[in-house]
């Protein structure tokens, strides 16, 4: 998100680099992404004959010619085409002296094996493969990650044809700024450059290029846009394309703003988070500005599952769950949105826990799928002590994390000991809850009650006496009244829940 200064302000009016010393982020390698068709021979041609701004902190400038890497993915879709492409980059990358990577890869296996189309599994290698290769260089040129760059030969052209096809699918701000100008460490130079002045210049310099036939078949989307599209819009407006670029660039930087704050918001809301859950304050989502409320719900599911497949109607189905105080939904590929408690929670399909089963040991300890540790173990009461105190303060001390019960009515042999069964709650449990006084109550009601979300109750841990026996503690809530200490109670059962390590 450039500041105005850096978006308007003279190359010349910024501060010098200090001397004295080497810059390793003006070192790192520069991939150049081509394919062999007119726009990408123009992005090797400019990079090493001219200049181009890199978003380097520099401006427009030379790249310096050791920087400069040709990488090639051949996607193995054309035939002979194909090879005669790999061929064409390869011979124009020796005539500028540049080094050049050919990676190859069946593309449409890869689309198969993952249910894909194959513009989109071409498209996430190549850029899988360019950060590979990033990476590489770097470790041998001894530079950091962060000062590779990645240039693609994206233009004017393809940035309003993304914004039509973006629009003709159905998006938001975020897919009408069309392709931004940086990603990362993906570089655009040539957005402000249209396709015909980049022919142009290859003519001028009798370079002559690749040309794809599929680029022809409208029943891709792009070709669609590019061939029965965009003349249309050009016989209304013949700078359609500088148009868009325009519109473009104000929506990406409203966009990148509106992000930040809903990243900031984000932070604010959340109130717990793991590997594949997040847990955020619903009313004070539900007091946020819509606008904001979205980005921040749609942050949210993408920081669960970041392959979750998102439409506008799952952000607003959570939206209208945290207006209402409850409900449920399921996001395509695994995640689940459930409000309750005044809490919204986010969980991926990896986050959901899984039950324990066990038998635990007395003594001994147990540890239950989620990495915490129950133990257990018989202690004696020390003659002309109460019991029943004692068992209250350790309740107090461990805020409830252990308790001690009547080793004999938990049907626990004080002098050989014995072994209780561990296992998460079931339909229709139900234990006389400590405090009480003997009344029951079912342990989905004591879980709800106790602010347990629907999807972490498998979780908790539940101990009974055995298999098919009576509960003796819902760890860490509360124990069974039945079990409970008493003044003439002589031998104690410990039982803790310790935390993960």
């Amino acid at each position: 998100m450039p500041s105005v200064s850096r978006r308007y302000g003279s190359s010349g009016a910024r501060f010098e680099r200090p001397s004295g010393r080497a810059d390793v982020e003006l070192a790192g390698p520069v991939i150049l992404m081509v394919s062999g068709g007119a726009d990408s021979t123009a992005l090797l041609v400019l990079a090493a004959t001219s200049t181009l701004d890199i978003d380097d902190g520099r401006g427009t400038a030379r790249i310096a010619r050791e920087r400069l890497h040709v990488l090639h993915v051949n996607h193995g879709l054309r035939g002979l085409d194909a090879e005669e492409d790999e061929e064409f980059v390869r011979d124009l990358a020796a005539r500028y002296g540049i080094p050049c990577t050919i990676r190859r890869a069946d593309v449409a296996a890869l689309a198969a094996s993952t249910g894909d189309n194959v513009e989109n599994a071409g498209r996430e290698l190549r850029y899988a493969e360019a950060a590979r290769l990033a990476n590489e260089l770097s470790e041998c040129l001894g530079t950091p990650r962060s000062a590779a760059r990645i240039l693609t030969a994206h233009t004017a052209d393809d940035r309003a044809e993304t914004f039509f096809m973006n629009a003709i699918r159905g998006t938001g701000a975020s897919g009408l700024s069309s392709i931004p100008r940086r990603r990362n460490r993906i570089v655009r130079p040539l957005l402000d450059r249209t396709h015909e002045e980049l022919c142009d210049l290859l003519r001028m310099r009798g370079i002559v290029w690749r040309e794809d036939a599929t680029n022809e078949d409208t029943r891709y989307l792009r070709a669609y846009v590019r061939h029965e599209v965009m003349p249309v819009a050009r016989a209304r407006n013949a700078r359609v394309v500088e148009s868009l670029a325009t519109t473009c660039d104000i929506l990406s930087d409203e966009d990148a703003y509106l992000t930040s704050l809903a990243g900031r918001a984000l932070r604010d809301l959340t109130r717990r988070e793991a590997e594949g859950l997040l847990v955020l304050d619903a009313a004070r989502l539900a007091a946020l500005e819509v606008a904001l409320a979205r980005r921040v719900v749609r942050a949210a599911l993408l920081g669960v599952c970041p392959g979750a497949r998102l439409e506008a109607r799952h952000v607003a189905g959570v939206l209208r769950a945290v207006a209402a105080g409850e409900g449920s939904l399921t996001i395509p590929m695994g995640v689940s949105a459930r409000v309750e408690h005044g809490l919204l929670v986010l969980r991926a399909r990896t986050g959901v826990p899984a039950p324990s089963a066990a038998w635990l040991e007395v003594p001994g300890r147990l540890e239950l799928s989620d990495g915490r540790v129950l133990t257990a173990r018989v202690l004696e009461a020390a003659p002309g002590t109460d019991s029943t105190e004692r068992a209250r303060a350790q309740a107090l001390e461990w805020d409830g994390e252990s308790v001690l019960l009547d080793a004999v009515a938990a049907g626990v042999d004080p002098a050989r000991g014995g072994r209780l069964w561990v296992d998460a709650p079931r339909p229709g449990d139900v234990l006389c809850p400590l405090g009480m006084h003997g009344q029951s109550k079912k342990v989905s009601d004591l879980l709800g009650e106790a602010g347990v979300p629907l999807d972490d109750r498998a979780a908790v841990p539940v101990v009974r006496s055995a298999p098919t026996g009576s509960v003796l503690w819902v760890a860490p809530i509360r124990p069974d009244e039945r079990a409970r200490c008493s003044v003439a109670t002589k031998w104690l059962l410990e039982l803790t829940l310790l935390s993960a390590s």
